[in-house]
This record gives structure tokens, C-alpha cells and sequence, in this order.
């Protein structure tokens, strides 16, 4: 009995004193600078780096307000773009007293595109737009092939054809909705109570059309799957060349 208290504790101790060093290192690093309201952060762009390059002596800072500096950057260092605001950048890379994520002035480098910034804007508010409509589980016609999935899933059937002009597909949903049933009875007491049960029924289909994976039509060909909106539409995904 003693022997196996004693295993015991040990198998305590293992299980909640030795820190989880393998669970820590699946951790992403965290960054010493939060994301700032107002600014808008490039990784949830872009899937690419951005590389700017400091054209100036310029001092780096701890917030996109540029308030406080906490060192400067050469002339000459190439910096990773990770957000920006309508006056600075926030960059990762080589300081004189060595690697950070600091603010600087958006004079302070140059991009590698003149019109980066304003369509980084661009693709932000489009992905603002995307999002709704995955959230409401709605189509719209300039979402790609994948962002219509993401809001309908799976599509019940799927052709594709592809020709001088591209490739066309065209996406088949049947659309369901879970309708609620309900039903009063009593317990052993003699005392009503009310159960819901749901059941899954067809409330329309739906046709999406995507040209070169975007979409060009869409097309209710049973019910209102797309509501009393219409189709509703976003801007089509930009494509970065640099």
C-alpha cells in the first residue's frame, strides 16, 4: 500500500509540477506591441512578405501615435512591413541597438509598389465585406471559389468546363433550414412540458457561378436562398506583383 501511495505521488508531481516545455514550444512568440485600433495589421492580408527599405535616419517608436522613441534605424536597412496606419509603419527588422517591432514614419521608407499602401486599404475593407457575408452564410458576386465555400460549405454538385476564354464552374446548392417542431407532454407527475426537436428542410437551390475562380452570376433556382437583398456584391481579389 505505501509502495503504491508512493508511485502515486510521484505521478502527481510529474503531471502537475514539470512545466509543459513541448506545449510552450507550439506557441507562437508574442510581440511586445499589440494591435492598435485604428491600424490594420498585414499578416491578415497578405500571405507574402512586404519588404520596405529606410531612406532616411529615422527614430522607431513604441505606438503608431510616434510619441515615444526607443532607438533609430539607418539608412539602407531593409525592414518586413507587419501593419500600418495613415502615418506610419509598423516594421520588424534591424535597429541600431538590434531586432525589434517598432512604429516609424511613413516618410521614413519607401514601399515597393507607390499604390501598396492604398490597396492594402482597398483589400482591407473588402475583406471587411467578405466576412459579413460568410457570417450570414450569403454569396455575393466577386468572392473567389474558397470564400463561397467558407460561408455554404460543401456544394451539393459541382461542373466545371474550360475554354479559350478560362475556366468556368458553376457551384449547385441545395439549401436547408432547420425548422423547429414542438411537442407538449406530461411528466410522471402528471405535469405538461415541452420538448423541441428540429428538422432539417429544403428551402431553396442556389447556382453559383465562378469565372477563373471568381464569381460571375448567381442564380435562385428554387426559394429565396439569397433573401429580400438581391445579390449583393464586393469588389473582386486584388492580385500583388512585387
Amino acid at each position: 500500500m505505501k509502495a503504491f501511495l508512493f508511485l502515486l505521488s510521484i505521478v502527481w508531481f510529474c503531471v502537475f509540477c514539470i512545466p509543459n516545455t513541448h506545449g510552450q514550444s507550439l506557441r507562437r512568440p508574442s510581440t511586445s506591441l499589440a494591435q492598435e485600433p485604428g491600424t490594420i495589421p498585414i499578416e491578415t492580408l497578405l500571405t507574402k512578405a512586404v519588404f520596405l527599405k529606410i531612406v532616411q535616419d529615422t527614430p522607431i517608436y513604441v505606438s503608431s501615435k510616434l510619441e515615444r522613441a526607443i532607438g533609430s534605424m539607418a539608412p539602407g536597412t531593409v525592414v518586413r512591413l507587419i501593419a500600418f496606419s495613415d502615418q506610419a509603419y509598423r516594421v520588424r527588422g534591424k535597429a541600431r541597438h538590434g531586432e525589434v517591432s517598432a512604429w516609424i514614419p511613413t516618410a521614413a521608407a519607401v514601399t515597393p509598389d507607390p499604390q501598396l499602401v492604398p490597396n492594402l486599404k482597398k483589400l482591407h475593407e473588402r475583406q471587411i465585406k467578405v466576412e459579413e457575408m460568410i457570417a450570414a452564410r450569403q454569396v455575393a458576386l466577386g468572392m473567389t471559389g474558397e470564400e463561397v465555400q467558407s460561408s455554404l460549405g460543401q456544394p451539393t454538385r459541382k461542373s466545371s468546363k474550360l475554354n479559350a476564354s478560362g475556366k468556368e464552374e458553376k457551384l449547385e446548392y441545395v439549401i436547408y433550414e432547420r425548422v423547429p417542431q414542438y411537442q407538449t407532454s406530461m411528466d410522471a407527475f402528471g405535469r405538461p412540458f415541452q420538448t423541441v426537436t428540429y428538422l432539417k428542410m429544403e428551402t431553396g437551390n442556389l447556382t453559383v457561378t465562378l469565372k477563373d475562380n471568381v464569381v460571375e452570376s448567381v442564380e435562385e433556382t428554387k426559394g429565396h436562398p439569397l433573401g429580400s437583398g438581391g445579390v449583393k456584391i464586393v469588389p473582386a481579389p486584388m492580385i500583388f506583383r512585387f
